[in-house]
């Protein structure tokens, strides 16, 4: 990686950062797809994590106030039936298609990206 593959605040570009995170899901034994490209460079993530009979729990990217990786849960940060995690996440990539979805499957709701829920 060269300086140029920086964003001018020194993140790495969201595409490079998610495909990062995805090879750490398949090393950690965790299945994992991009069910949405964003934009690669400073597209935002939604995490769909599929917890299979016990429902899926949807967290969106954000940042604390001081700058800080963080996630949102959407959905009242409760496990739901797999339709209504689909339909929240259409809804937000109509909203703004920019976004990129990846869907983790780990019963027990584990995923690679650093930062603390909110």
């Amino acid at each position: 990686m060269t300086p140029m593959d920086m964003q001018p605040d020194g993140r790495l570009p969201s595409e490079l950062w998610i495909k990062a995170h995805l090879r750490r899901c398949f090393a950690e034994g965790m299945p994992a797809t991009i069910v949405h490209r964003g934009e690669k460079n400073s597209g935002t993530l939604i995490l769909k994590i599929n917890q299979l009979e016990a429902g899926c729990r949807v967290l969106s990217q954000t940042r604390t106030l001081e700058g800080e990786l963080a996630w949102m849960p959407a959905l009242g940060g409760e496990l739901v039936e797999e339709s209504a995690a689909d339909a929240y996440i259409e809804r937000a990539v109509s909203r703004d298609p920019d976004v990129w979805v990846l869907e983790i499957e780990d019963r027990e709701g584990r995923h690679p990206f650093e930062g603390k829920l909110l």
